[in-house]
């Protein structure tokens, strides 16, 4: 799972993620954003399933980032952070999806135990297992290959790069896609590619070559072949629907 802290208060911003960094295992990644564009930043890219959000943050409020996850379809867990307490904003931030609306000063322990609440809801209690008297948190090698082609896909990837940051042969990665997936490591590269160039696409901010690059296509005409085969439609068909 991936966790976003975002707040301009460097103190609050960093305390909170390394506290949940030092006490959860739930989390992979914990990424932090300073200002309300880099929070959007990060969603876009990483698509985290939690999202701490403050409310006041420069060049994008809390509220305005919520606005735009939902304009693009994105529903991660979102929790609001905030000093203020006027009704206004809390009733803003569950218009727009928020699970909890916290007040600050709160202490970590008790974010925490806000967001285990969240994550056992939808996601189901975090499981562990014993190995050699260490606990770890029951994975799977599909599980690993699909985080890192989540956080790695506008890279230049091969199905050789992921087995080999995953510590296994080609071979059996190729052959466990397909049995759990039910498509080759290429498929379910350029799907997860597409699902996010639609997003960019109904941002409407990019040119549609420039959304091709961003995503990880060298090829612009290929990424509108591909991109029609998986979405029935062109690019530009897509952007002008939407």
């Amino acid at each position: 799972m991936k966790l976003l802290v975002a707040d301009d208060e460097d103190t609050i911003r960093r305390g909170v993620a390394k506290y949940i960094q030092l006490h959860s295992n739930r989390f992979d990644r914990v990424y932090e954003a300073e200002n309300g564009q880099q929070a959007m930043d990060i969603i876009m890219k990483y698509q985290p399933e939690m999202v701490l959000l403050d409310v006041q943050m420069p060049l994008k409020s809390g509220i305005d980032v919520m606005k735009e996850m939902r304009k693009v379809g994105l529903t991660p867990i979102t929790i609001i952070l905030s000093g203020y307490d006027e009704f206004r904003f809390a009733q803003q931030a569950v218009k727009y999806g928020a699970a909890e609306y916290l007040l600050k000063p709160i202490r970590a322990n008790d974010i925490l135990d806000c967001i285990n609440g969240h994550m056992d809801t939808k996601y189901g209690k975090e499981e562990v297992v014993v190995s050699g008297g260490e606990k770890k948190s029951i994975g799977n090698h599909v599980r690993e290959a699909q985080e890192y082609i989540s956080e790695h896909y506008s890279e230049n990837l091969s199905l050789a790069s992921v087995a080999e940051k995953l510590g296994i042969s080609s071979g059996y990665l190729s052959t466990i896609l397909k049995q759990n997936l039910e498509c080759g490591f290429v498929d379910y590269l350029n799907s997860v590619r597409i699902d996010r160039a639609c997003c960019y696409l109904e941002q409407n901010y990019l040119k549609t070559y420039e959304v091709a690059y961003k995503v990880g296509f060298n090829d612009e005409k290929y990424f509108s072949k591909v991109f029609k085969k998986i979405v029935g439609m062109s690019p530009r068909e897509f952007r002008m629907k939407s």
